[in-house]
């Protein structure tokens, strides 16, 4: 009995050591991963953490931390010292984002209620704007917020554009890959302390007219006068308050152009491997919902899932209304996930009568979805409102129709969310953008130069908002826009779709995994629309026609 109760007692006490050196291994890990973000664990804090990941699997640690870290860095923090308070708080939150996960899966974000993080250089990352020293955003701007607005652009396209592999420098003692060229970005700062003429530059700026007919480029440093007599345009959209790769030589303080370039483009897969899983888009989860397994399940598991989408729908004209029945009656059998409406709502521009013409139209439109009970019970529909419709001008970001004007539509249908332009949803894993705004033709407008190569407009079109990563990267006489709301209009991380709702010509086009669909006007083109269908990340040309 004494040599087995002292076997006993040695398999004890292994299994206490290893435990014991389990423990500290995590204490070490946990210490360590906050400090990298120069953050420093209180004992207790310490304690508790490791005590709440010794039941998370091995599979899932890093995910796990790297949520906890997030957590603790969205409160107002006073210094780096963590309480213990501020992890218990951070534990709570990721352990109902997960226990929320599955309820997430659709979820309609308007324009003011888009997450704001400003860029810090110094920790080269994004933080939340509670956490900086930026006032309340408000209708009513003031001088800061247009500076700022230009400012945040910039810094965006700049540390995206100093990561990208023609910037970076080589790594000591890597291999040298043939053919490989690097490049150093310049600021105008460099170039105008410069006495001697600089061949090969390349500077990232916002091109701008300080005079008429004049062209600078601009960044935060200072301004130099374009000569672009002889630039090459490359393919994109260029117009002023547009940010460009600009390249040439510098002499007598003018940068003579030999080529514009747009920013390089990154993918989201990119940005979000840099970042981690900050929730830019919005939306109930405190974390991105990229990283939910659950939702990416759900989403490829619903394979009947399709998004409809419409825009210019005249609710006012019959034959747009006889149409919109038509389809009613097509989809009954298969209902749609959701309908996304663009607006105008009206045929005729905006009136003293439109309003009360809208409030009747939208009654029709309720009498047509109820006499379709399976949509009706099933279907989501969101409304986009265009410039044209009853609202406070034609500024960007735009707010939903007055709820005077939909309250009896509301209540009829229950489904229904009549949301801002531009808007954002978030369905499973997927985050979609939608904008209703002529912008096409007014980008083509508003050139100061046109590529060289085959002008294929949408494609140049659709670049030039992700190289931007802006959903209207024109001057803001073009396209007005509140300053200290343009973060809701920012493209940034790369979005799965985004819908521009353009009289354009109907088109589709993919770039860098993301998909960029135009409808076209529902009724001057003929009756077309667009279905997407999430699970297989495909758009269908769809067309109405009499039976």
């Amino acid at each position: 009995m004494t040599s087995t109760a002292k076997t006993f007692g040695a398999k004890g006490g292994a299994r206490k050591s290893t435990k014991m050196d389990a423990s500290r291994t995590m204490k070490s890990r946990v210490c360590s991963d906050f400090k990298m973000r120069g953050l420093i664990l209180r004992p207790e804090a310490t304690k508790y953490l490791v005590e709440v990941l010794d039941s998370v699997r091995p599979s899932e640690l890093d995910d796990i931390i790297e949520r906890v870290l997030d957590a603790v860095e969205k409160q107002p923090l006073s210094s780096s010292t963590i309480e213990l308070s501020v992890v218990e708080n951070a534990v709570q939150d990721c352990s109902q984002s997960c226990d929320d996960a599955t309820s997430n899966i659709f979820n309609v974000i308007g324009a003011f209620d888009v997450p704001r993080y400003i860029y810090n250089a110094e920790r080269k990352k994004f933080v939340p704007i509670n956490m900086t020293n930026h006032p309340t955003p408000g209708l009513c701007g003031v001088a800061r917020d247009k500076a700022e607005l230009f400012r945040e652009r910039y810094t965006i396209l700049q540390q995206r554009t100093s990561r990208h592999e023609l910037f970076t420098p080589p790594v000591i003692g890597a291999t040298v890959v043939p053919n490989q060229n690097k490049f150093q970005l310049k600021t105008i700062e460099a170039l105008l302390g410069s006495t001697t003429k600089l061949g090969g530059v390349i500077v990232l700026g916002m091109i701008t007219q300080l005079k008429e007919g004049k062209f600078y480029l601009e960044d935060p440093t200072g301004t130099v006068e374009l000569n672009m007599s002889k630039a090459q345009f490359h393919n994109g959209l260029y117009t002023e308050c547009s940010f460009v790769l600009a390249e040439g030589c510098y002499e007598d303080s003018v940068l003579h152009v030999n080529g514009f370039g747009t920013p390089p483009i990154e993918p989201s897969s990119a940005t979000r491997a840099y970042f981690g899983n900050v929730n830019f888009f919005g939306g109930p989860s405190t974390t991105s919902v990229k990283a939910s397994a659950k939702l990416k399940q759900l989403e490829e598991e619903n394979e009947d899932a399709m998004f409809v989408v419409l825009s210019d729908v005249w609710l006012d004209s019959v034959e747009v209304m006889d149409k919109l029945n038509l389809m009613f009656s097509g989809y009954d059998a298969m209902p749609p996930t959701c309908f996304i409406f663009c607006g105008n709502f009206s045929s005729v521009p905006y009136g003293k009568s439109q309003i009360k013409s809208l409030k009747e139209s939208l009654k029709l439109l309720a009498d047509s979805i109820c006499a379709h009970p399976n949509i009706h019970n099933n279907s989501r529909f969101v409304f986009v409102p265009g410039p044209e419709d009853p609202g406070p001008g034609t500024i960007l970001p735009r707010p939903p129709l007055a709820d005077h004007i939909t309250e009896e539509f509301r209540q009829r249908v229950p489904f229904s969310v009549f949301t801002t332009n531009p808007c954002r949803i978030q369905y499973c894993s997927q985050e979609l953008m939608i904008i209703r705004e002529d912008l096409v033709n007014k980008m083509c407008r508003n050139c100061v130069g046109l590529p060289n190569a085959n002008l294929d407009i949408p494609n140049h079109f659709v670049r030039t908002v992700l190289s931007q990563a802006h959903l209207a990267p024109l001057p803001l006489y073009v396209a007005p826009i509140f300053w200290a709301y343009d973060y809701a209009l920012r493209v940034y991380p790369v979005p799965d779709v985004i819908v521009f709702a353009d009289k354009y010509d109907p088109f589709s086009v993919t770039h860098v995994d993301c998909l960029c669909v135009n409808p076209g006007s529902f009724p001057r083109s003929g009756f077309t629309f667009k279905v997407y269908y999430p699970s297989s990340k495909t758009i269908e040309d769809s067309k109405l026609q009499e039976l």
